[in-house]
C-alpha cells in the first residue's frame, strides 16, 4: 500500500491534531479557572475522552505511520492522557494521588517540551505552558489550593490557543511555517 494514499497527508495529521490538542486544551483549562459559571473541567470530559483521547491517538498513529517520530508519540501520548483523565473524572481518589496523576504527566509534557525544539517556537510553546499548567494544578491537588487550580486552567488554555494558533496558520498558510524538519520530509519549502 501507498503511505501517500492509505495514510494520509503528514501536514493535515499534524494540523488536525494540533486543533484536537488545543481544542481540548482550551475547554480543559476553561472548566479550571471557573471564569464562565456553570463551567467545570468536568464539561471538558466528552471532548476529552473522544476528540482528545481517541482523535490523538489515531493522529499520533498516522504521524508515526509517516516518519514523524516526535508528533507521533506526542500526539499518541497525550490521546492517552486525555482517554485516562476523561475515564477517572468523578471516581473518588484523593487529593494527593490526583496530584501525583497529574505530575506524572507533567513529566512526559516536559519531555515533550524538550524535544519540541526542532518542531518550532509555538510547538514548544504548547508543550511548555502544558506543562506548567499540570504542575499548578498538581499544587492545587497537594495544597488544596484553589488558586493554583485556576492557573493552572490558565496556563493550560493558554496552550490550547496556541496550538489553536499553529494549526491554523499552518492550514491557511499564513506566515508561521511548518517545522523544517516535517516540511523538509515531505519535499515541502517552508517560507517565513
Amino acid at each position: 500500500m501507498d503511505r501517500a494514499v492509505s495514510g494520509g497527508s503528514a501536514t493535515s495529521t499534524w494540523v488536525l491534531g494540533h486543533l484536537a490538542l488545543g481544542l481540548t486544551l482550551l475547554a480543559f483549562g476553561i472548566g479550571h479557572t471557573g471564569v464562565i459559571h456553570g463551567v467545570t473541567a468536568v464539561a471538558a470530559v466528552p471532548l476529552a475522552l473522544y476528540l482528545g483521547g481517541i482523535g490523538l491517538f489515531v493522529a499520533g498513529l498516522f504521524q508515526f505511520r509517516a516518519g514523524d517520530a516526535f508528533a507521533g508519540t506526542a500526539f499518541a501520548a497525550l490521546g492517552a492522557f486525555w482517554f485516562t483523565w476523561g475515564t477517572g473524572v468523578g471516581h473518588r481518589m484523593s487529593p494527593q494521588a490526583a496530584g501525583l496523576f497529574l505530575v506524572l504527566w507533567a513529566l512526559l509534557v516536559v519531555s515533550l517540551t524538550a524535544g519540541s525544539a526542532a518542531a518550532g517556537p509555538v510547538v514548544q510553546c504548547v508543550y511548555g505552558l502544558f506543562a506548567v499548567a499540570l504542575l499548578l494544578l498538581a499544587v492545587g491537588q497537594f495544597a488544596g489550593s484553589g488558586g493554583a487550580v485556576r492557573a493552572g486552567g490558565w496556563f493550560a488554555a493558554m496552550a490550547g490557543l496556541c496550538s489553536w494558533y499553529g494549526a491554523t496558520a499552518a492550514l491557511a498558510d499564513w506566515p508561521l511555517p511548518l517545522p523544517r524538519r516535517r516540511a523538509a520530509a515531505q519535499g515541502v519549502t517552508a517560507g517565513a
